[in-house]
């Protein structure tokens, strides 16, 4: 078997010596943990559950992210490391980027009044990898964040930078060619195995909602069990296909063949109760408003992708 390239290796190698190196030092969260902060989380997520409520209150887990989050504002913590490193990663040609998952240990609860500080390492970039979306390299950062000095959790945060469909590994200096509109794909959905029925049933042009047999409570996105009752039995209902947008955004970048902005994005409320984001579609993007009624249909993107969209209904 042939070996790889001597000037791919050394890419690598450039890589790797991040690897260790801070992604951001001393970050300070906005605001203390908070009970309006909670309480939007918990209405967000749909999640009843009574510890995350009164005098001793906790705040639920998966919010550890969220009191390190810098807003608007940038994040002046980050570090010129973790630039650099996402720098020569443009520069070689890897200038698309997708976050593909994140992982979090939890050691402490977090109650309202603590004060957050946190400090993130480049804990590892992989070497090449070719995916759906194109060849390059998986960055993982590690995120430690304490209360009043104590480590509350752990967040690893991991992103994709890639060169789509184009890349050519022989010479990390020579120049990449932008793909086409006819080139560029969708990115494909993560089907795991807490949502694998839901896309089962969107090949089938069918949108289901998963139906707590505990309680009755449907829910959407899937999850693999119940937030009112807790239960982890469940069955599925299939939507009826008519909603309202709740909300929405109008995207205008980044431009993208896969995308082709302008474009409206909708938080869809469906009549059976649960909300899902997707297009909205054969309106014009600037006519789309909140409490436009909508009606499913299923579109199909490429020989393999068919996504659940909305079309709006105008009168």
């Amino acid at each position: 078997m042939r070996g790889e390239p001597e000037d791919h290796k050394e890419f690598e190698a450039r890589l790797k010596a991040y690897e260790g190196r801070p992604a951001a030092a001393t970050g300070v969260g906005r605001d203390p943990v908070n009970e309006p902060m909670i309480r939007h989380w918990c209405e967000a997520m749909g999640d009843t559950n009574p510890a995350y409520t009164g005098p001793d209150a906790v705040a639920p887990p998966t919010m550890l992210q969220a009191w390190t989050m810098a807003g608007l504002t940038g994040r002046p913590e980050r570090t010129a490391a973790y630039d650099e490193l996402l720098r020569l990663l443009d520069e070689s040609g890897h200038h698309a980027v997708v976050a593909t998952d994140c992982e979090q240990e939890y050691f402490r609860p977090l109650r309202p009044g603590d004060e957050i500080t946190f400090d993130s390492v480049i804990e590892s970039v992989s070497r090449r990898k070719t995916t759906k979306l194109g060849a390059g390299y998986f960055v993982t950062t590690r995120t430690d964040i304490r209360a009043g000095g104590e480590l509350a959790g752990t967040h690893r945060f991991r992103i994709l930078k890639y060169s789509p469909r184009t890349y050519v590994p022989a010479r990390t200096n020579a120049p990449a060619r932008r793909p086409t509109r006819s080139e560029e794909r969708r990115p494909r959905p993560v089907v795991n195995r807490d949502n694998a029925g839901f896309w089962e049933g969107v090949a089938r042009r069918e949108l289901l909602i998963q139906r707590c047999t505990g309680c009755g409570t449907l829910r959407f996105p899937w999850l693999p069990g119940c937030n009112r009752c807790g239960c982890v039995r469940w069955d599925t209902v299939a939507a009826s296909g008519d909603g309202t947008v709740y909300s929405y955004v109008v995207v205008h970048h980044p431009p993208s063949p896969a995308f082709d902005p302008p474009y409206a994005v909708g938080l869809v409320e469906l009549t059976e109760g649960v909300r899902i984001v997707s297009n909205v579609v054969e309106v014009p993007y600037g006519t789309v408003r909140i409490g436009m009624p909508v009606r499913l249909e299923f579109r199909r993107y490429d020989d393999e992708l068919v996504l659940p969209v909305f079309r709006g209904v105008t009168s």
